[in-house]
């Protein structure tokens, strides 16, 4: 679970209906229905014109990636790799098979898999490396997402104020009615900034960070591989993959 995300979040809401509350209006005032149809509705179908609908039906699960992180890190995959090829020295790389069903990771899984198989060192890279660029694609593409989202909810805000604007400025005969249309016409444009610069900037930022936290991960574990497939000692193997990780954060060991 990221926590940074989570707080974030919730700081940046808290403070926004905070600063509502102590204007001693509540939030009520603050909720209209006909804004929140033009500014969230006009997203939705804006995202629907750009994208597939089945990459805008998939992009919950790659923004999921904002507040989960399920990948182990640098230090973790080193001792694992050095453990490996502890093993693969001592009983060849076969004796790995047993190790593969422990492996959580999919992507590692099916490499080691792909190694016990005796796959060679150019097929293995090839085919890694290819997934690799799907991942990319897949994180690109959600990330553009959220960022149309921040494009489309001002937009969409500005409209709203126009349509309350022309709402307020044909009823100023009956002046019952021009509270409904300012309203309209403020609460459109809030909410746009609302959504574009607490949500969807944020994290169309974090999905950046994301995904190249999970490549540089990725690329680790294909040196990880590639080091077993070539029968380098542990220590090789460690020498190999701490290039993946700053220097700060290495081993003494390295």
């Amino acid at each position: 679970m990221d926590i940074a995300t989570i707080i974030g979040l919730i700081s940046g809401i808290g403070l926004v209906v905070g600063s509502i509350f102590m204007g001693g209006s509540g939030l009520m005032p603050f909720v209209n229905v006909p804004s929140l149809m033009i500014v969230v509705g006009g997203s939705v179908a804006a995202i629907m014109i750009n994208f597939p609908l089945k990459d805008c039906l998939g992009v919950f699960s790659i923004v999921l990636k904002c507040f989960l992180v399920k990948l182990p890190t640098s230090d973790e995959l080193i001792g694992k790799f050095k453990e490996l090829a502890t093993i693969a020295r001592r009983d060849g790389l076969l004796s790995l098979e047993s190790h593969v069903e422990s492996i959580e990771d999919d992507f590692l899984k099916r490499g080691l898999e792909m190694v016990v198989s005796g796959t060679s060192k150019d097929d293995l890279t090839l085919v890694l490396e290819t997934e690799l660029t799907y991942i990319e694609q897949r994180h690109q593409i959600g990330k553009q997402i959220i960022e149309a989202v921040a494009a489309a909810a001002p937009a969409f805000g500005m409209i709203g104020t126009l349509i309350g604007l022309v709402q307020m400025l044909r009823a100023l005969d009956d002046p019952s009615t021009i509270g409904v249309g300012m309203a309209t016409a403020l609460l459109t444009t809030f909410y746009g900034a609302v959504i574009a610069n607490l949500f969807c900037l944020p994290l169309a930022g974090k999905l950046g960070a994301r995904n190249q936290e999970e490549v540089m991960t990725r690329e680790l574990m294909l040196a990880g591989l590639t080091a077993l497939t070539d029968g380098l000692p542990p220590a090789a193997v460690q020498d190999r993959l701490v290039c993946y990780v700053s220097p700060k954060s290495r081993p003494d060991a390295a």
